[in-house]
């Protein structure tokens, strides 16, 4: 695409189910995509090992929404190939600003060691990426936004594309036309991602167990 992306039309973009990447972050091009097959996680259904919710039950993490929106976006473009440039990055801080981005940091201490961030849009949300800087951080991240996600009404989790990672915690591939069908259901749906505060990591693992 050419310049001039706007944080309006980012967002009529993922209303149609489309989204903006660019080749690398020294690339100040974006493109837009739009895979004919799409990953999402389930909704308060993300799987969750035995070894994991024992890592979780003995650990000291905590997590937090917005606290460091800025420090889980440059977590995530923190590696070798990103697709994240300044332009993209911009934007999402941009959307921030408007209430439509939103993190989920974990902490250990005050440590930000993991993180994601995403979209909102309805009842959908669009994750962009996550980080880890210590093993089962991103893990972590993914439980607790996946009981959150129920808890304030969401429909849809959007992962854009598939890997083996996501499947080994639920995630589904479907094709494109099933992918619009759910995305406009969910649109139609009222969620907000700050009308709960997180659940803490006792109740956390109960929503696991539940769905696990």
């Amino acid at each position: 695409m050419s310049g001039g992306l706007t944080a309006e039309r980012m967002l009529a973009a993922y209303a149609q189910g489309v989204f903006p990447m660019a080749q690398s972050a020294t690339d100040p091009q974006l493109y837009w995509f739009d895979p004919a097959l799409r990953g999402i996680l389930p909704v308060g259904g993300v799987h969750v090992s035995r070894s994991m919710r024992r890592f979780l039950r003995h650990c000291d993490w905590r997590a937090s929404i917005d606290r460091d929106f800025t420090g889980t976006v440059l977590g995530c473009a923190d590696r070798e190939e990103t697709w994240i440039n300044k332009p993209l990055f911009a934007l999402y801080r941009e959307l921030h600003r408007m209430g439509h981005a939103h993190s989920l940091e974990i902490h250990a201490g005050e440590e930000l060691i993991g993180g994601m961030f995403g979209l909102t849009l309805g009842g959908a949300f669009f994750a962009e990426s996550m980080f880890s800087r210590r093993s089962n951080a991103s893990k972590a991240a993914m439980i607790w936004m996946s009981a959150h996600l129920a808890r304030c009404g969401f429909m849809l989790w959007d992962t854009q594309y598939p890997n083996p990672h996501l499947a080994s915690m639920g995630g589904l591939t479907i094709p494109k036309v099933e992918y619009r069908r759910r995305l406009a259901a969910a649109l139609r749906v009222r969620a907000d991602i700050r009308a709960h505060p997180l659940p803490d990591p006792q109740a956390l693992l109960q929503d696991s167990t539940q769905t696990s």
